[in-house]
Formats: structure tokens, sequence, C-alpha cells
């Protein structure tokens, strides 16, 4: 088995279990996780012991969306419409590798499941948090938007505006009631509960649980769902590439000051949550 340096992969009982393994970032992605991720899925998907794949994080996150000590422009060929689109794609083809896997997946979330994460767990079949978890997609916040625009497919679209359009997070239970999330379970329990479950799966013939995912993830394609990315793309590249105010300002503190800074200077325009 191949060793990877981002990811930690192991396979018993005919569970893979696939962890981002940067937890001194909260498993940020950065370009090798982008490149290992996908090739850990393929690994388990070509494996006949494999009926079923676990998807996690290492320490206290599932993970905290693409690093943002990175300059994700820069690393694509400068901030253009052209490299733009394509720093987009790659993130799309990367986060949407769950949902394209022939064989069930499901994310096992504690702590944090933010922007790129939280989308690479709603492409997964099944998610089963922590009572600890917090999803949310706060790119706006940055005056950007989701790679993939996956969200209102999960949740609908009128709780997808309220979410997208002010970056806001919310917690494992309301994410349970809204469909984003499966099932809730207190966090030492979290492990145990979802292999538990995950062993149910595994009893299901292979053929069957492909032919099921398949038919399900093509009525969504037949509504138009990778078409919808598609445009996401091309909105979000228009978008990332003419940086507004914000944007510049966030990325002065973040050259000056460090990242902490900058997002805690980002944190406190949005201050005014109106709660429930």
């Amino acid at each position: 088995m191949k060793d990877w340096n981002t990811i930690d992969y192991a396979v018993e009982d005919g569970i893979a279990h696939i962890r981002f393994d940067r937890p001194e970032v909260l498993n940020a992605y950065d370009l090798e996780v982008m490149r290992e991720f996908p090739e850990a899925l393929c690994a388990a998907e070509a494996d006949d012991a494999v009926r079923v794949i676990v998807i996690s994080g290492t320490g206290r996150s599932f993970g905290a969306g693409f690093d943002l000590k990175i300059d994700w422009s820069e690393a694509f060929g400068g901030r253009g419409p052209q490299s733009t689109r394509a720093m987009l794609r790659a993130c799309v083809a990367f986060e949407i590798t769950p949902w394209d896997c022939e064989k069930p997946t499901i994310a096992m979330v504690r702590g944090h499941c933010l922007a790129g994460s939280c989308e690479v767990a709603m492409m997964c079949c099944l998610t089963f948090a922590s009572d600890n978890a917090l999803f949310g997609e706060p790119e706006i916040r940055f005056s950007t938007a989701p790679p993939a625009m996956v969200m209102p497919w999960i949740v609908g679209l009128k709780k997808a505006k309220e979410l997208l359009y002010t970056g806001d997070l919310i917690g494992a239970e309301e994410a349970r009631e809204i469909g984003m999330v499966n099932r809730v379970f207190p966090d030492d329990r979290l492990e145990a509960e979802t292999m538990r479950y995950a062993r149910r799966l595994v009893a299901i013939e292979p053929e069957a649980a492909r032919a099921m995912k398949a038919a399900i993830n093509h009525g969504a394609e037949v509504a138009g769902f990778r078409q919808a990315i598609d445009y996401g793309i091309e909105t979000g590249a228009i978008l990332d590439a003419t940086p507004t105010e914000m944007y510049r300002r966030f990325s002065e503190i973040r050259k000056k000051d460090g990242l902490g800074a900058a997002i805690r200077w980002r944190e406190s325009q949005f201050e005014d949550r109106v709660e429930d």
C-alpha cells in the first residue's frame, strides 16, 4: 500500500478508513492533499476487499477547508479569469471524488467542517457528526464563493441562501435538522457508532450498493447537478479574478500580521448575526 504524507489509510473488515492527516492546521487542504486524497479513494475503490469507505480527520477537526496560508491564485498562475478557472476546476475535481466513487462513502465529522471540507462531507453518501461539530461555508466573508455549489442540493435553496449569503456556522444538531448530517452522536461514541453503521453496509452485496448509489446520484445529475457546479465555477472565476476591497484588506493583514490576525479582522466585520 502506498505511504502518503497527508493521508492516513487503513483497511479492516471490509472498511477503508481514510483520514486527512494535517492536524496542526485543522486538516486544511494543500496541494499535496489535493493529490493524495483522490489517490487514496482510488485505492479503496480498486480494492475488492473494501465495501465501504469512511472519511475523517486526524485530531479535533474534520477539516478547515483549503489552507489560507497558500496563495491559491499564484499557485495556479496568477489572479486572472483563466488561471482562477483552472484553480476552481482543480478544487471541484478534488471535492467531488467521494460523489464519483462507486462505493458508499461516510464522512465522520468532529470539530470544524468548514468551506471545502464541508463540501467534501456533503459529497459523501452519509455524514455522521459528533455533537461538537461545526459546519459552514464562510467563503463569502472573503468575497469569494464555494468552488462546488453543492449545498443547495443537500439542504434546499432557501437554507442554502441563508448560510451562503452570511457565511454563518451551524452546530451538528441544526445540520441534522436541515439534512446536511444524517446522525449526531456524543464525541466519545462517534467512531464506534460510525463503524457500527459501516459494518451494516459491508453486509450489502457490492453490486447492489454500487447500483443503488449510481441510481440515486444519477437522479441528481439528470436534474442538473453537474451543470450547476460548472456554472458556479464560471461565476466564481469572475468573482475571484476581481478582488473586492474586503479581499484586498484581508490579504494585506495576512501578509503583514499573519493569518490569525486577518481572520480576526474578517470576523469583526460580521459580528451582528441574527439569532433565532
